[in-house]
């Protein structure tokens, strides 16, 4: 019950933030299609979300959503990232896409090779760590 009202007020809140960020960028084409789309990939990451918490025994089902979070949590990164690098001196603004990129392939990496390279560990497949003698 209380995770629900969490919900609610994390999304209020979000709501009452964009309302705020599109009144002050109103004149601004460009930041008026940045907020509403930072909003609409942050709403549908939220959705993903609650659908991975859903789907426990599909397993080709959550892999499928896990690529959506993916790539919706890519794109964000990419956005904002764009936004931030060219307010930043350019050594500022490489470390903000250095940082952009890292987040995006360890992102990856969790999300999709991890489990392979476990399961491969566990299945003997791979190279054993910690081989005591």
């Amino acid at each position: 019950m209380a995770d629900r009202h969490l919900t609610k007020l994390g999304m209020g809140f979000l709501a009452t933030n964009s309302l705020l960020a599109l009144y002050n960028s109103w004149g601004d084409a460009g930041a008026v299609a940045f907020v509403l789309t930072a909003d609409a990939a942050l709403v549908l990451l939220f959705l993903c979300l609650r659908e991975i918490e859903r789907a426990h025994g599909d397993a080709g089902r959550r892999r499928n959503i896990k690529a959506v979070v993916w790539a919706l949590t890519t794109a964000l990164t990419v956005m904002f990232a764009s936004r931030v690098a060219p307010l930043m001196p350019p050594a500022g603004a490489a470390g903000v896409w250095i940082v952009a990129v890292a987040t995006a392939a360890g992102g990856f990496w969790v999300l999709f090779l991890l489990i392979f390279y476990q399961s491969m560990s566990i299945s003997g497949g791979g190279r054993m760590k910690n081989k005591r003698m």
